[in-house]
């Protein structure tokens, strides 16, 4: 990444975004542009992450404490994608113009393998980490699309993926520290003895899955149809994915707090600090208003869009 600004610096003679992103400004032959780009998609990819640069993403929060996985995932993550837009798109168009198949193709096989991978978790930290990298690839092919509709998508994708992720994170942070597990072999039943954290993490499942009136759902159906018109097949592979987070969100609930009551948890209490309480509503109003009343968020992104829009077409 630091190559590639770098580079554009010397070509453009400024470190100036706006300055970089004027038309003409990055001319000299001498710059190889079709490198430099690699260059800062490989960065921002690690960053986002997609597959196969993912393999730090569940580590990193199977090793951190539930503050810093709300950070990671609800913030940090999204200056991948942010730099993806900004950087890659905004100043080097005719390149994202050459490399657009490709962020569809990566974008959609992340979606895939993210979910089919977890399916097979068996630490709840390390299944919504993965869940992560799915989610991150519909990003990815939003802003393969070129288009207002996908890269709308792909940065309410973004906000969406924050608010519900981190909710998840709190969540499962909440029920780690009254049963010292994540290993969902272990839990089960606990609705019963937790019935306010397991609202809180059956709200952030069904955003995460898609489910219609919550932000998730509104950011999903942006980014197909965005990029529906432009690659067809990224899409109808991208659904299967979408389909699949049903399955394993579901799956995962009943496993978790559903099920046989397992009197090991007998003793365990609910969420009852009133900062506890303040998290899980306030994180779940989001969730559901921007689901319900987009128009807040649209709004906001339309003139960015519309500017990002105008460097591309020209």
């Amino acid at each position: 990444m630091l190559v590639g600004i770098l580079t554009l610096a010397f070509a453009g003679d400024t470190f100036d975004i706006r300055l970089l992103s004027e038309e003409g400004r990055i001319a000299d032959p001498l710059i190889p542009l079709g490198w430099v780009f690699f260059f800062l998609f490989i960065g921002f990819a690690v960053k986002l992450p997609i597959v196969p640069l993912h393999t730090w993403l569940p580590d990193a929060h199977g090793d951190a404490p539930t503050a810093v996985s709300v950070m990671l995932a609800g913030v940090l993550l999204k200056m991948g994608g942010y730099g993806l837009i900004r950087m890659c798109v905004t100043m080097l168009p005719d390149q994202a113009a050459e490399w657009d198949v490709w962020f569809a193709a990566i974008g959609a096989f992340s979606v895939l393998y993210g979910a089919f991978i977890t399916l097979r978790q068996t630490d709840v930290k390390r299944l919504i980490a993965y869940s992560s990298v799915s989610h991150m690839g519909l990003v990815l092919l939003g802003i393969g699309a070129l288009g207002d509709t996908g890269l709308t998508g792909a940065a309410y994708q973004m906000l969406a993926h924050g608010l519900i992720t981190g909710l998840m994170f709190v969540m499962v942070g909440l029920m780690y520290e009254r049963t010292h597990t994540r290993e969902i072999a272990r839990l089960g039943g606990l609705a019963r003895q937790m019935p306010l954290i397991t609202t809180g993490l059956v709200f952030a499942g069904f955003g995460s899955l898609g489910l219609p009136a919550m932000a998730g759902f509104i950011a999903e159906v942006t980014v197909f149809l965005g990029a529906f018109e432009k690659f067809e097949w990224a899409v109808l592979a991208s659904i299967l994915g979408v389909v699949l987070s049903a399955g394993y969100v579901l799956w995962t609930l009943q496993r978790v707090v559903f099920g046989p009551v397992k009197h090991d948890w007998d003793g365990v209490t609910d969420a009852h600090h009133w900062w506890e309480h303040t998290v899980v509503v306030g994180l779940v109003a989001l969730v559901i208003l921007l689901g319900v009343y987009p128009a807040i968020m649209m709004d906001m992104l339309e003139p960015a869009i519309d500017s990002i829009m105008l460097r591309v077409e020209s």
